[in-house]
This record gives C-alpha cells, structure tokens and sequence, in this order.
C-alpha cells in the first residue's frame, strides 16, 4: 500500500510540474510586457528597459523558467502587478473561499444525492424513479449563467429580496462566518452537481442489486434492509466516490460563472479577473493551485476507493497494482 501510494504521489507531483511548464510557456506567450503594466503606457523605453534587466527578464527561457520554479517551490510567486499585493496572499484567500463555498456545496450534495439516488434505484422504473431523473436530467440542462440569474431576480431583487444579489465578503472574515453571502451561489452549484452524482449513485445502486452476491445474500434469507446496508451500499460507494472526485475536481476550477455572476471573490473570478488584466504571476500560481488541488482530489478519491474494495487492497498489499 505505501509502495502504490507513493508512486500515485510521484504521478501527481509530475503532473503538476508539467502543468507548470504549460502555465509558464502559456503566460510568457501572452502579447503583453509585464514591466509596461508595472510602469504604465507612458513609461520611457529606457526605464522599460532597466525593469526587464532588474526583473529577469533579459535572460533565455529555461534560466527564467528554472528560477520561477525554484520560487514556485517555496510557494514564492513574487508579487502582483496589478495590486502590488503578494501573490499568495491574494490567490490564497481567492483559495480559502472557494475551499468554503465547496464545503458546504458538498456537504448538501453528497447526501442529497445519495438519498435520492439509492431511492430511485430501489424503486426502479417506478412513477418516483422516473420523476427523479426526468428533474435531474432538466436541473442538469440548464446553462449556470442563468440559473444565476434566475436566482438573484428571485431571491435578491425583485420577489423576496431578502438574500443580498452580490457575495461582497469581507476579506478579514471567513466565507463560512458570512452565510448569506455564500447561499445563492451554493444553491447554484448545487443544483448543477446533484444530478451527475445521483446518476451515478443510481446506476451503482442499480448493479448492486442485479449482482449474485445480492442474490445470494437474499437467497440466505437476509432482510431487505440488511441486504442494503451490507451488500449494495458498500459496493455502490466506489462509483459514487469517483464520481465525486471528478465532481469537486471540476468545481475547483470550474466555477468561474457562477463565482463571476454572483462577485463572489474565489479561484475561479479571481483568475478571469487575472487573465483579464495580464498580471502573470496571479495566472501562474492560480492555475498551479487549481492543479494541486485536482491532484489531490484525485488521489484521495483512489486511496479510498482502493480502501473500500477488499480486491484492490489485497492487489495492492502484493505489489500488483499499478
């Protein structure tokens, strides 16, 4: 087991580091000059000039890209030339909104959908089966842009008016401290994630219970709800918790027009806001954040999955597992 886990650790460090080199040969390539959005348009050439020399950038690629590694290793990203503001600074209370705005998205999620999706699954092709789905496949289908409209003209401007349309937090404060600034964008991404999820549960739940060892369980003459908590749930949880980590994978990220349309001050605004007004060293250390934190999804999700399945656990006891 830690022979197998340490080679996914070495696979996600190398994973991140060639997301580094991708991000820092994506940013150089950019038609803009970091020392002219410092300086401003009327900036002198020569001043221009001595900026590049004093920021490095005089020198070839690799000499450039080697030292933004070595900082980028001591979570040293420089400063932001948009703010002056130290990059991490910025990008980590850009990460710590987001982290807070996904736990509660999650924490509503997860058992919703395990709920509705075993369920459903129980009840298959029942009027309540095909009513959960049909509401999870419309839910699913609509754009995020305007269910975040939809959900500021109800609840924050023209019907109840009692939920604040914009997420201004207060940077001192934590986003979980300030509840109604987080709960129409929850709502959104809730409302986007549970369908994927129940899905999967569904059709996991759904396999477990046309499985043998189901059978067999029944045939022995264990009650039905026996059989679920023993048999189906355990094996159904693998696929849910793959699914999860694509889900939160996708949502570290990929929140952007949610967090945009509601201001809500994450990642994912935060790095649009960035790639908007060429500041490099935000981009850089955003996108690098964002593939951490993908990676480590990932491998938390394959660690438990090979927790929960008494093969892989012994496939990876033996070596056997790549």
């Amino acid at each position: 087991m830690t022979a197998w886990l340490l080679r996914r650790a070495l696979a996600g460090v190398v994973a991140i580091w060639v997301v580094s080199l991708i991000v820092f040969a994506a940013t150089v390539a950019l038609p803009s000059d970091p020392a002219r959005t410092i300086l401003g348009p009327d900036a002198r050439p020569e001043e221009i000039a001595k900026l590049h020399h004093r920021l490095g950038l005089d020198d070839g690629l690799l000499v450039r890209y080697g030292r933004w590694l070595a900082d980028a290793v001591r979570f040293d990203f420089g400063k932001s030339l948009d703010t002056s503001v130290p990059v991490t600074t910025t990008v980590g209370g850009w990460l710590s909104n987001t982290l807070a705005l996904l736990l509660v998205v999650l924490a509503v999620s997860v058992p919703l959908a395990l709920w509705l999706g075993t369920v459903a699954a129980l009840r298959r092709d029942s009027w309540l089966d095909r009513a959960v789905v049909n509401v999870a496949v419309l839910c699913k289908a609509i754009p995020g842009f305007v269910l975040a409209v939809v959900l500021i003209l109800v609840f924050a401007t023209s019907v109840f008016e009692f939920l604040p349309a914009a997420s201004l937090l207060d940077p001192r404060r934590s986003a979980l401290a300030q509840p109604t600034y987080v709960v129409l964008p929850a709502i959104a991404l809730i409302v986007s994630t549970v369908p994927y999820l129940l899905r999967q549960v569904r059709a996991a739940v759904v396999a477990a219970l046309d499985s043998d060892y189901v059978l067999a369980a029944r045939l022995r003459g264990l009650p039905p709800r026996a059989v679920l908590a023993r048999h189906v749930l355990p094996n159904a949880l693998v696929p849910a918790i793959q699914g999860l980590a694509l889900t939160t994978s996708v949502l570290i990220g990929g929140t952007v027009v949610i967090e945009v349309a509601f201001s809500y001050p994450g990642i994912g605004s935060g790095l649009d806001g960035a790639v908007g007004m060429r500041d490099l060293p935000v981009v850089q250390a955003s996108v690098l954040a964002i593939a951490a934190g993908v990676v480590a999804v990932n491998l938390a999700a394959d660690v438990a999955t090979v927790l929960l399945t008494p093969r892989l656990r012994t496939a990876t006891d033996l070596g056997a597992l790549a």
